[in-house]
């Protein structure tokens, strides 16, 4: 995850001086205004209170029914977009095996193995139903650049059926320049659910973001925001820049790195990448960011043909 220094600053508001409006009136239209104005207040006083005696009343709804329909349905929409998308995302962790078990790539990792040890933890989806998986670079880039033969992957899926199983992840692409990479499992038995890809040209800042994913190992973790700003730039693995990120208040902390951001048709328009923290802390500010999944679009199919981005093969 991306960590800069976030200066704190202080603004101290000056309280401004409340409006007044004089009347002057003459003794005889005081003493008639008197008498009006306490009569209309008897008036309104009472015509004021009646719809509150009346919200009040246990035996009327109508002042309150409507208002807890639409809290009731705007929390049954968003348990079923949960509902909807979680399945296809999946929990990734980076193992190393033990001196004594180190292997060839093409040997079945020991999943099981209690002497192997967890290095880090993160997120992604499932992109079809032949067992790709999408993922940030950062998340798997030990494994991709192993060399000793002793880096596994470990990933968490559920399948259509809302069954939980492990499997190995291979390393079947990746591209540091946008922070992607692509995984793919053995899927054979299992019947996936791939993500409902969206698009990210025409969202606009304000609208409502869900971000699901792992953070710190808690396993689908939802977090609820907005689209905060547009065409953000975010340094990458390798030092270059990545423009066009989506900016969102959804938290997005140290394990959610390479899970989806959902709008609310449950469909991605981002993979959730880094966040702003303050020094020395690793929490959240609130100002998280995500790669578009335009952008996405464009490379993970040669991710998954070629193994390298476009821009490498010439």
């Amino acid at each position: 995850m991306v960590a800069v220094v976030v200066a704190s600053s202080h603004t101290l508001a000056t309280p401004s001086s409340p409006l007044s409006t004089t009347i002057c009136c003459s003794n005889s239209i005081n003493k008639t205004l008197s008498v009006t104005r306490r009569r209309a207040l008897v008036f309104s006083s009472t015509v004021i209170l009646s719809p509150l005696l009346n919200f009040y009343n246990p035996n009327s709804t109508s002042a309150i029914a409507l208002p807890e329909d639409e809290l009731q349905q705007e929390e049954d929409r968003l348990v079923h977009l949960f509902q909807e998308t979680s399945p296809s995302v999946v929990s990734i962790q980076d193992l190393e095996l033990a001196n004594n078990r180190k292997s060839t790539s093409n040997e079945v990792l020991p999943i099981d193995d209690e002497n192997a040890k967890v290095e880090g933890k993160g997120s992604g989806f499932i992109w079809d139903k032949f067992g790709h998986i999408v993922t940030n670079y950062h998340v798997v880039a030990k494994l991709a650049t192993d060399k000793s033969g002793s880096q596994r992957c470990k990933v968490l899926l559920v399948d259509a059926k809302g069954n939980s199983f492990f499997k190995e992840g291979k390393i079947v692409g990746y591209d540091p320049d946008y922070d992607l990479a692509v995984l793919k499992v053995d899927a054979e038995g299992y019947e996936l659910k791939p993500i409902v890809l969206g698009t990210s040209h025409d969202l606009r800042v304000g609208q409502s973001c869900f971000a699901i994913g792992n953070p710190y190992g808690f396993e689908d973790t939802l977090t609820t925001g907005v689209v905060s700003g547009l065409g953000r730039e975010i340094p990458s693995p390798n030092g270059r820049a990545i423009r066009g990120a989506i900016q969102t208040d959804a938290a997005i902390n140290a394990g959610n790195s390479g899970g989806p951001l959902i709008n609310s048709y449950g469909h991605v328009i981002g993979v959730n990448t880094a966040t702003f923290t303050r020094k020395g802390t690793g929490v959240s500010s609130g100002v998280n960011f995500a790669i578009p999944i335009d952008t996405v679009v464009k490379n993970v199919p040669y991710l998954i043909v070629y193994g390298t981005p476009y821009s490498d093969r010439y």
